[in-house]
């Protein structure tokens, strides 16, 4: 890690770029990574489907899948192909904004730590992702995460209540408040903080390292993927365990946890602790081709709008 002062640099603060280098105004930020957002989630939604379903499958009850090819298959038998897409509508809703706020966080953080010629230290770019994500966790994270899971979880019920997004809303918020898209806030903090906090970490060290002495120097999109999915492994294996714990306290069933602690807890004592890691496959190849999806389109969308959108 780069022994780089976290205090913010004051030639940065008064937004001069270094010579050769573009620091990425926060409003592009905020539309590439909306735009980034909605096409990743379009093209991974049935692996985070598979995902949450096998981490809400409990021992106890017993559980319902022998493992993802028998919940694919269990899915596509009972509601066609289409039913791996189930709650989608909840998760695009708040992809987009969820990208937007990451980046545009990101990068206004992140502009104010540059050095004279633009670099980001390693160091630097973990606390501006931890930033980000606990950002995004409480802005719009939580209560998307909150729906979505309650969504997967209604539709696999004898008699779903839910008839689509804005009335699923609707009735959490009437039979709950407000308070009730906002359940298991606490985990999804550490977890969207630990997430990107890991996922930029790893991205700005791989950044810097390929690009050396020369911070101008840009990336193709072929190595922002490979480094992209890089990122997304290394977070997978950092906080499945809180994803998982977030996952059951947003759940149907979060009643029976008294808090996040006793989430964890029960887990522990009930299902030992492999069920942390619940889902681990799919999410990891979730992760992995988002992050890579994500990173690239960013980039890519940034570049374009550099072109048209001058904030010199």
């Amino acid at each position: 890690m780069s022994g780089a002062s976290l205090t913010p640099n004051p030639r940065c603060l008064a937004a001069a770029a270094p010579a050769g280098v573009k620091l990425t105004h926060p409003g592009k930020a905020i539309l590439a990574g909306g735009i980034a957002g909605g096409i990743e989630i379009c093209i991974t939604f049935p692996t985070e489907y598979v995902k949450t379903q096998l981490q809400l499958d409990e021992k106890a009850n017993p559980p319902r899948y022998k493992g993802i090819s028998d919940c694919v298959k269990q899915t596509v038998q009972g509601h066609g192909v289409k039913g791996l897409y189930r709650g989608l509508s909840s998760l695009l809703y708040g992809s987009i904004p969820k990208a937007a706020v990451r980046f545009g966080t990101f990068e206004f953080l992140s502009n104010q730590f540059r050095d004279d010629r633009g670099k980001l230290s390693n160091r630097q770019s973990l606390v501006c992702g931890l930033g980000a994500g606990v950002f995004e966790a409480v802005m719009v994270v939580c209560p998307m995460e909150t729906v979505k899971v309650k969504f997967i979880h209604d539709q696999c019920s004898e008699k779903p209540k839910y008839r689509g997004f804005f009335h699923g809303v609707r009735e959490i918020v009437r039979e709950q408040g407000l308070r009730g898209t906002y359940q298991g806030l606490t985990a999804t903090v550490l977890k969207q903080g630990s997430n990107q906090a890991i996922r930029f970490f790893v991205m700005t060290s791989l950044k810097n390292w390929y690009k050396g002495d020369d911070p101008a120097k840009e990336l193709n999109p072929l190595i922002t993927g490979l480094f992209g999915a890089t990122a997304g492994a290394a977070s997978v294996f950092g906080n499945t365990p809180l994803d998982v714990i977030k996952t059951r306290m947003q759940g149907l069933e979060a009643h029976k946890y008294k808090s996040t602690w006793d989430c964890a807890f029960k887990i522990m004592k009930y299902e030992g602790p492999l069920a942390f890691y619940k889902g681990t496959v799919p999410r990891l190849g979730r992760v992995c081709l988002d992050v890579a999806i994500v990173f690239i389109i960013y980039e890519e969308v940034v570049k374009v709008l550099n072109k048209v959108w001058k904030t010199d």
